[in-house]
């Protein structure tokens, strides 16, 4: 009888192994997939059409993106990324790019609320300008350490709200962020769960987005990796760059701090 225990222990010990044996190689072979790819990474085609936005006369107006202040100056894109979300005097909010970006299309190009929140992401064969935008202005940054500032009571304020959401349970599933974000060695089938609560988890998931989304064709921005995540927790989708959605980028930026900006990367 105790030979017999013995032998099934030994036989599910080995099946454990295996187990994670097969996850292991199976990682290291997406990540050597996605080495490989890395080198002609098709976010460049996003980067290039986004400056092209950026200097092109639209709108009402017939002006360029080019004197809009991300939060270094009129016009500075270099370095503005990873300083994002911010405190912007001229609006009194906490902004995160996507925001930002519809603030100076409005004021800048004269545009309606309505025509610059058209179609933040793209879908059957139809490009966003958004998410273009968004890969250049992100590219601009790349090489760069995360510095986002709590400073401001409202950057606070912006930060505790997104820690709050962080952990909020809710939806059919009773789940939060937290459920899949908050503990080491998490995955859901192959696909790894970075812990947010980690700093290099944090700094690692944070600096590769916006990224190329290869079983989609697709530049996503953090906006729409987050709507994922709330349709996964099968919470309502957010408002497109709404506070909620800037508490939460502002929450994970701020968790980053001092992490390398590298996106736009390339994802599965």
């Amino acid at each position: 009888m105790t030979s017999n225990r013995f032998g099934l222990t030994a036989a599910a010990l080995l099946c454990a192994a295996g187990a994670a044996l097969a996850q292991s190689s199976a990682t290291d072979e997406i990540a050597k997939y996605r080495q490989m790819l890395a080198d002609g990474n098709p976010a460049e085609l996003w980067e290039m059409r986004g400056e092209e936005l950026w200097k092109t006369r639209a709108g009402p107006a017939k002006a360029s993106l080019e004197r809009c202040d991300l939060g270094k100056g009129a016009g500075v894109v270099k370095g503005a990324y990873v300083e994002l979300p911010r405190f912007f005097n001229d609006t009194g909010t906490v902004m995160d790019l996507e925001q930002r970006l519809i603030h100076c299309r409005m004021t800048l190009q004269g545009i309606s609320r309505e025509e610059a929140v058209r179609q933040p992401f793209g879908a059957a064969g139809k490009q966003s300008n958004i998410e273009a935008l968004v890969a250049y202005v992100t590219s601009e940054s790349r090489g760069m350490k995360m510095a986002v500032s709590t400073a401001h009571p409202l950057e606070k304020r912006a930060y505790e709200a997104g820690k709050q959401m962080f952990y909020y349970r809710g939806g059919s599933h009773d789940f939060a962020c937290a459920t899949c974000h908050s503990s080491d060695g998490q995955r859901i089938r192959l696909q790894e769960l970075p812990n947010i609560l980690n700093k290099a988890n944090a700094q690692a998931a944070y600096t590769t987005w916006p990224a190329y989304r290869v079983s989609q064709g697709e530049v996503r921005t953090m906006q729409h990796r987050l709507n994922d995540c709330f349709r996964q927790q099968r919470f309502p989708e957010p408002v497109y760059a709404s506070e909620v959605i800037t508490a939460i980028t502002m929450f994970l930026a701020k968790n980053a701090d001092g992490g390398v900006y590298a996106g736009p990367a390339l994802k599965r």
